[in-house]
């Protein structure tokens, strides 16, 4: 192979990290400093150079229009903040920004603020303030949700009017401002004038996970990219990215969210363990993450490793898994790639990750460290310039060296 064309290889494989334009937004569970043995993971074990976007979670909102440290002990004392943010040392290229919300949060707060004016001028100032004082680079909203969880039916107009102040003052301070969306029909009509969303957010994290739980009485995925039989129509994630772009999302701002854990369920009749098949509530909690009806990816491959059965849906494009009355819908590394690949098809601005800390980031269960946040770099990051190496190594080595780099 020329010299030259070595040097040209070589520099095309530095610019992969660095020229594909489909974002990774990571989101950070704080609170698994806190968990036990292999499942506790702070801000120096996360992977800078795998994520394009780290998002530290949470910060509150009090009724004053103040942005709040939920756990000062951890986000400052211990340096959760701190060092989530000099993770750009590593990756200068890295955006680290802060979720203020979360489903604890609820709505009370958020419509409170976001129906006043006053409060709504007051909160973009003191969030500016926020990022300044910390050194983030822009902040997710995350109010789930808008007319819901104890908000108002106002809300949906009004979180309008909020992210309009907000973007005002973050524009002059050059900061990213995005928020965490609920994904199916009935919570977007309700909760989002997605027209005005579009125009205000620099993303939009659509969240599309969660469409079955223990609460539906009977087991189904977490997230399936596409309808089963006799399911609803509109829980999948196909239907859900098709319904925001009708809505009036851009494709490049909306990010596909993906779950790094699975939905769990204690079926009926340990015979009965299809999709569909009855249950008596929520699966029994994993040793990790230790809350019922939810399993990490770590939790659920090491129940893999140990004999659980796993079946993959085609249909769904989805796996599950069961033993005994035991039954969890999660995504694994075939079903990322499909997900991936379908974002890349539908031309979004790339895809969105619940949450860093319930990857598989040790190699417990021998997929290598960090399974799927790796799984969706070589998908989504690699195969932009990919074609271009491949033909340039082939065409500059010797018959016998010839191979495919990356296969």
């Amino acid at each position: 192979m020329k010299y030259w064309a070595v040097l040209l290889v070589a520099w095309l494989n530095s610019l992969l990290v660095y020229c594909a334009t489909d974002k990774i937004v990571c989101y950070y569970g704080s609170w698994a400093y806190y968990r036990q043995g292999i499942g506790k993971v702070a801000p120096t074990d996360l992977n800078a150079k795998l994520c394009t976007h780290i998002i530290y979670t949470f910060v509150g909102l009090n009724e004053a229009a103040e942005v709040k440290l939920l756990d000062p002990w951890l986000d400052i004392s211990l340096g959760g903040i701190k060092n989530t943010v000099a993770l750009k040392q590593v990756n200068p290229n890295l955006k680290v920004l802060v979720a203020i919300g979360g489903w604890n949060q609820g709505g009370a707060r958020f419509s409170i603020v976001a129906g006043s004016p006053s409060l709504r001028k007051r909160f973009a100032q003191n969030a500016v303030n926020f990022i300044k004082e910390y050194k983030f680079d822009g902040m997710d909203i995350d109010w789930e949700y808008p007319a819901g969880n104890g908000g108002l039916p106002q809300d949906k107009a009004n979180f309008v009017l909020f992210l309009q102040e907000l973007r005002s003052a973050f524009d002059q301070n050059k900061y990213i401002l995005s928020a965490a969306v609920g994904g199916a029909r009935a919570r977007r009509e309700e909760s989002y004038d997605v027209p005005n969303l579009n125009k205000y957010l620099h993303l939009i994290h659509v969240m599309a996970y969660d469409l079955h739980g223990s609460w539906d009485g009977k087991t189904g995925a977490n997230a399936p990219l596409y309808a089963g039989p006799g399911d609803n129509p509109d829980l999948n994630v196909d239907v859900i990215i098709q319904q925001w772009i009708q809505a009036g999302a851009s494709p490049d701002k909306l990010i596909l969210g993906m779950g790094f854990y699975g939905r769990s369920f204690t079926l009926a009749n340990a015979n009965n363990h299809g999709i569909g098949a009855q249950t008596l509530g929520p699966g029994i909690p994993g040793p990790i993450t230790r809350a019922s009806g939810s399993l990490s990816y770590t939790e659920i491959c090491s129940n893999i490793k140990a004999g659980w059965t796993v079946v993959y849906d085609n249909k769904q494009q989805i796996p599950y898994a069961f033993q005994g009355n035991q039954w969890v819908g999660y995504d694994n590394i075939q079903s990322l790639e499909k997900k991936v690949d379908y974002a890349k098809t539908k031309g979004l601005g790339g895809v969105m990750v619940w949450s860093l800390d319930q990857d598989d980031i040790r190699n417990v269960c021998g997929g290598g460290s960090w399974t799927l946040l790796a799984t969706i770099n070589r998908k989504l990051r690699l195969t932009y310039l990919r074609y271009m190496i491949v033909m340039l190594d082939v065409a500059y080595s010797p018959p016998e060296n010839n191979y495919l780099p990356f296969a």
